[in-house]
């Protein structure tokens, strides 16, 4: 038999702000964290632009300050990217009780997910290099701009001897990692692992490329609503610690949740627009690795970019999914409260979409103007008394790459 997989701990970082609590308790009350981006982010020469961005913190190590120092000064120099990462997996393994557990020295993975590396250190690197003259840039600039960074320096933050790596498959990064994780404990390879993702891509030549893509919204992230003009950006990171049942029941740790299921697939169609089969695919092999039909009351966390393209593609494949059950479910879209954070956006939503099963409410989708009938579903635009014991959590890529997460209610 299997071993079934456990969620014993939770930790995010977002333009919601830091922490599970703070950042669930603005996603249920519709508290959205998209605004016009400071000054020293603008792209392309000063063009404006909005975008969910976490306010940087105070002191001198700001989030980090109650680590030991002396192990900070081990991991180098930290890109934004490596200190969401940090801070989400700090306050992930401690929720669950596991900080300076013996599992951390062999029996845990680190898996993370990330859509792009350090582009703040790259960007100042370039900086020196090509419009200020220098020869060198920062002796730091590889270790710390690295697309494996964040797992490597939370491996040295916390001991952790076991498998460390990253995944990266753009937006769909973090949902992959906590997919694989699943498999590694239910294989026992591991007991324990820590998976999420990590993004820090609010910087200007990142968002310049983005801005060329065409696919920003001026106004809000409207998910699913009419008149929807685009996806906004966010940063930061989301990491969830997971458990064989077995090891989580012998610590006595408590269990919040249940990582039941987990479906994948490649669109192998187009690089930017997504394919309705590859869609279904991956969410109807994530329904039968939990052995849910898709009748049963659920709730779904969406893509739900505000995309022209991706919102009706998803709003097909749920019908196709789940027929006449669909009705029956809860639709939320979280990315119109937190922006769009990449390779951090599975591991956020369903982080949230998890606190709202716990709690029994779905939480608002933000900025809408009517429907859509090209995506008609059962949204959530207020919030809602909500209790079902299943989260279905969609998180489809570029490429084509698709990864699907089913939670469950203890």
């Amino acid at each position: 038999m299997r071993k079934r997989v456990v969620i014993t701990g939770m930790g995010c970082v977002s333009g919601l702000g830091r922490g599970v609590e703070v950042s669930w308790a603005r996603t249920r009350d519709g508290n959205g964290a998209i605004r016009p981006l400071p000054e020293d982010r603008l792209a392309e020469s000063g063009k404006g632009g909005i975008a969910a961005w976490v306010d940087p913190p105070a002191g001198e190590n700001g989030a980090l300050a109650h680590v030991d120092q002396e192990r900070l000064r081990r991991l180098g120099k930290l890109d934004p990217l490596s200190s969401f990462a940090i801070e989400a997996a700090l306050e992930a393994v401690t929720s669950a009780g596991l900080l300076g557990h013996p599992s951390l020295d062999h029996r845990t993975a680190i898996m993370l997910g990330c859509g792009s590396g350090g582009n703040q250190t790259r960007e100042v690197a370039y900086e020196r290099l090509f419009a200020k003259g220098q020869p060198r840039a920062h002796p730091q600039t590889i270790p710390s701009s690295m697309i494996t960074a964040p797992a490597a320096q939370i491996a040295i933050l916390l001991g952790a001897h076991g498998p460390v790596f990253t995944l990266s498959s753009a937006c769909a990064s973090s949902a992959h990692a906590l997919g694989e994780a699943m498999h590694m404990i239910r294989s026992g390879r591991v007991d324990v692992a820590l998976a999420g993702g990590a993004e820090a891509c609010l910087t200007r030549g990142s968002l310049a490329g983005w801005n060329s893509l065409g696919v920003l919204a001026p106004d809000a992230c409207r998910p699913f609503s009419r008149d929807r003009r685009g996806m906004v950006l966010g940063e930061g990171a989301a990491v969830l610690v997971l458990e064989s049942e077995a090891h989580a029941l012998a610590r006595r740790a408590p269990i919040l949740a249940e990582l039941a299921g987990y479906g994948q697939s490649s669109d192998a169609a187009q690089m930017t627009a997504p394919d309705l089969g590859g869609i279904t695919m991956a969410m109807r092999a994530a329904l039968d690795d939990a052995g849910i039909a898709g009748h049963e009351p659920m709730l779904v966390s969406t893509h739900g970019t505000g995309t022209a393209l991706n919102d009706p593609t998803e709003a097909a494949a749920l019908r196709a999914v789940c027929g006449d059950g669909l009705d029956r479910h809860r639709v939320i879209a979280t990315k119109s409260a937190h922006g769009h954070m990449i390779g951090a956006a599975g591991a956020m939503e369903f982080l949230i979409g998890l606190a709202a099963l716990i709690e029994g409410t779905a939480p608002p989708i933000l900025n809408f103007l009517g429907p859509d009938p090209a995506c008609d579903l059962p949204l959530v635009l207020e919030r809602e008394a909500f209790a079902p014991h299943v989260l279905l959590s969609n998180s489809f890529a570029f490429g084509g790459l698709n990864a699907v997460l089913v939670g469950r209610l203890p």
